[in-house]
């Protein structure tokens, strides 16, 4: 495991977000073997008005108004990256840290499952609720990078 470090825009867009997800996002860096930044953390209304205009955001009622969401964009070669593989690795330390921390997660890559408590690779798991809403005759939204604390536990 390598041994990474927030830079201070990460630390910035951690700031007031759930402390318990907060834990969660530091402890996953021990775990990571990818680097990763905190792309978002608390949004504004505004911001996530502006998200869902441009078809960004999927609802208005975002846990990112909270701080009870972040995303964790992988951090490659100087450049903040949206790729698969690397979100994958990042999801893993992300519920390898959760599960130390006894905190619930959802996770954007398989919205509809425990995602703390589940076993298979993050990319099973996307494929299988990609699978899953198609049945349904809907359209998956997949958002690798965002982590949520389940609302059971945390509610807004």
């Amino acid at each position: 495991m390598a041994d990474f470090k927030f830079g201070p825009g990460s630390l910035n867009e951690l700031k007031n977000v759930h402390q318990d997800l907060v834990a969660v996002v530091n402890r996953s860096l021990a775990y990571s073997v990818q680097d990763f930044a905190v792309h978002d953390g608390i949004r504004s209304l505004d911001q996530q008005k502006s998200l869902f205009a441009k078809g960004a955001a999927k609802t208005l009622d975002s846990r990112h108004i909270t701080g009870h969401a972040v995303d964790l964009v992988p951090y490659i070669n100087g450049k903040l990256r949206w790729e698969w593989p690397p979100i994958f690795l990042i999801a893993e330390a992300m519920r390898m840290a959760a599960k130390e921390l006894d905190v619930k997660l959802r996770w954007g890559g398989a919205w509809d499952i425990d995602f703390t408590d589940s076993e298979a690779a993050p990319e099973d798991l996307m494929i299988d609720y990609g699978a899953r809403i198609k049945k349904q005759g809907k359209h998956p939204f997949l958002d690798g990078p965002h982590f949520e604390l389940k609302k059971a536990f945390y509610p807004a």
